[in-house]
């Protein structure tokens, strides 16, 4: 389910792109352009179907936080 969802995600206007970690907790964080963006993501049929089978199925839990990105940067170090 999550590769079908982050197929349809990428052809949404406005989707700027997805990082995941799992381990003991997963956590997905997407970026988009504006919140427009995001309500076409939230209102996807297929989106839906996995919040429904999360509750169902996956899930005893989740959150969901939508914040604005101010600034990004980091390093790497060169090897």
């Amino acid at each position: 389910m999550n590769d079908r969802l982050f197929e349809e995600l990428s052809k949404i206007p406005g989707y700027l792109g997805h990082e995941s970690a799992r381990n003991e907790v997963g956590i997905t964080v997407s970026y988009w352009s504006d919140l427009e963006a995001l309500k076409q993501w939230r209102d996807l049929p297929l989106h839906k179907d996995a919040q429904r089978l999360g509750r169902q199925k996956w899930y005893e839990a989740y959150k969901v936080r939508i914040c604005k990105v101010e600034r990004d940067y980091g390093f790497e170090k060169e090897i």
